[in-house]
């Protein structure tokens, strides 16, 4: 089973910015797949952030639109997630997989907005 590692993760203030990547293992060519960011906060389910087609199209949750951009760099053959102007309710930690959750989840990485 493929799997992924996600990186970029930490702890910042509200109205910073942090930029996730994402790699996936098996040789798996990542933009001709759909991808996706998901997080999960304590206690909540895991949610859909943004996602991207195989075609560029991408898709973002209310709750960020404007304010996250997700991108895949095709010489690195990663998927990355921009993130600007974080806000408390960003915390979470992030992950990424298809849109059908095919591959096997990663660790994740950790997002924490504090002041």
């Amino acid at each position: 089973q493929v799997q992924v590692v996600e990186s970029g993760g930490g702890l910042v203030q509200p109205g910073e910015s942090l930029r996730l990547s994402c790699t996936a293992s098996g040789g798996v060519i990542i933009n001709v797949l759909n991808m996706a960011w998901y997080r999960q906060a304590p206690g909540k389910q895991r949610d859909l952030v943004a996602s991207i087609d195989n075609l560029g199209r991408t898709n973002y949750a209310d709750s960020v639109k404007g304010r996250f951009t997700i991108s895949t760099d095709n010489a690195k053959n990663t998927v990355s997630l921009q993130m600007n102007m974080l806000k408390s309710e960003d915390t979470a930690v992030y992950y990424c997989n298809t849109v059908r959750r095919s591959f096997g989840w990663g660790q994740g990485t950790q997002v924490t907005v504090s002041s």
